[in-house]
């Protein structure tokens, strides 16, 4: 999401930064670029209206034009007010009532409803420890309970048995009162959808609201719609009062529109974002977060969170021994490799790096990303034990089973091992520096600044000296 909008930003700024002052005159035309930008992005009209006069105002003023670093100084107006208007910060599921708490998710049919109900209800499980029931009220799509009950399963949650010869109505408050006998936290209930929005889907959703009094109503809207996506959202909100919007099917909008415009015009955040199909692919939504990667300033903070809730601990713990001692081997890479698929697409991992973006512009990993990942397990899954703790023995018949075994090429497998004894070079380097000096090394080949703590996280060799 936001690649279109960030490359035109990127190209923005190269020439302010160039500029050794800036002048009323460039900063004019800097905005009409940033303002076509933003238009080309599919962001709302309005919204595009409000942010270009608050940079306007805030980049004018003489602190700015008259800094020693203007660009830089510009880039951070420019930071601050797409955060402003895409809410601030994140806005978390309110849960604060007597359980069950009931949350109606809404939208239009085919914007990823059911799926998101299932990741949503898989998110509070996992990351909060809330058991939920999903019920489907949905009793004029075809197979649309089947589907919610295949979600429910892997989604590890219970699915309230509905029928479709039953009212909505009915099925909402008898799912509330199993709810309560179940001692479930949370009720979720998957509403029904229209191809457009009429009078009959609003009076349905009218009543189920009055019946079942939900704390949450999450509108589902498909981010690839853009400016469609807002109009959504301000026509549900103003017949249901909708609490927040999770924006589905993001990882196929390289836009953004929707995801700058909806909060502005209705007033309501974003709370979640849908980044993919697997149940998985679910993240909260960060204005500021969101704001950095937009303009190539990575985002080391969520990175983090993903690697901790992806990777496992001890085994990351004896890797960092490894590492330290310089006894890392390929079977170590083959761990490491695993682990870090877990944490999802290398192509939005790598784009959390500050800079990554910018450094790799005009250059692409050689074939897909994923691929190449699954290519390099199987060249390590090829060997014998023996071959990936001492890769050394490697001589051209070993390779040539190796290649035959995973149906790769020896030049594949040569330029794997050449690739490793360099990553084996870089260890021993940081081996020699320790744990902090390590740590400092690979902070700065991020390109981060001295004593740079992003969100004030404790990190290893950063803390007090005691």
């Amino acid at each position: 999401m936001f690649d279109t909008l960030s490359d035109r930003l990127d190209q923005v700024f190269k020439v302010l930064k160039g500029q050794g002052s800036l002048s009323e005159k460039n900063m004019e035309d800097a905005l009409r670029e940033v303002r076509r930008a933003l238009l080309e992005a599919d962001v709302h009209l309005t919204v595009v209206k409000e942010f270009i006069n608050r940079v306007r105002e805030e980049a004018s003023g003489q602190k700015v034009l008259k800094s020693l670093t203007p660009g830089q100084q510009v880039i951070k107006v420019v930071h601050d007010a797409l955060v402003a208007i895409m809410g601030e910060r994140n806005e978390q599921l309110n849960l604060a009532a007597q359980p069950p708490v009931v949350v109606m998710m809404v939208g239009l049919q085919g914007s990823g409803k059911t799926t998101t109900t299932g990741k949503l209800a898989k998110r509070m499980l996992e990351r909060h420890q809330k058991k939920s029931l999903l019920a489907s009220l949905d009793v004029y799509r075809p197979a649309a309970m089947d589907q919610l009950a295949t979600v429910g399963k892997g989604a590890g949650v219970d699915v309230f048995p509905g029928r479709t010869d039953a009212n909505p109505r009915e099925i909402a408050t008898q799912a509330l009162e199993a709810a309560r006998r179940g001692g479930q936290d949370i009720l979720f209930l998957d509403t029904a959808g229209r191809l457009h929005i009429d009078d009959d889907l609003m009076q349905e959703l009218q009543d189920i609201k009055d019946l079942v009094n939900p704390l949450e109503i999450l509108l589902v809207a498909d981010a690839m719609t853009g400016q469609d996506a807002v109009g959504i959202a301000r026509s549900f909100d103003e017949r249901l009062n909708i609490t927040g919007v999770i924006l589905s099917k993001t990882d196929g909008d390289a836009r953004g529109g929707a995801a700058l415009s909806i909060r502005h015009v209705t007033g309501k955040p974003i709370k979640f974002v849908g980044t993919g199909e697997t149940l998985a692919g679910l993240e909260p939504f960060h204005p500021d977060r969101v704001a950095s990667r937009i303009l190539g300033m990575g985002d080391v903070v969520s990175l983090v969170e993903t690697a901790m809730e992806n990777v496992d601990i001890l085994e990351t713990a004896k890797l960092q021994e490894k590492i330290m001692t310089s006894s890392f081997t390929l079977e170590d890479f083959l761990v490491q490799l695993q682990q870090i698929k877990k944490m999802g697409p290398l192509s939005e991992i790598m784009a959390m790096i500050p800079g990554f973006k910018q450094a790799m512009k005009g250059k692409t990993l050689e074939g897909d990303e994923g691929q190449q990942l699954k290519r390099i397990e199987a060249i390590i899954l090829s060997m014998t034990p023996l071959e990936r703790r001492k890769h050394q023995i490697l001589n051209a018949s070993r390779k040539r089973r190796v290649a035959s075994g995973s149906g790769t090429s020896v030049q594949e497998i040569n330029r794997l091992l050449k690739q490793f004894a360099d990553m084996q070079k870089m260890m021993k380097m940081f081996g020699k520096m320790g744990a902090k000096g390590a740590l400092r090394s690979g902070l700065a080949g991020l390109g981060l600044p001295k004593g740079f703590n992003p969100g004030g996280m404790k990190l290893p060799g950063m803390g007090p000296k005691r």
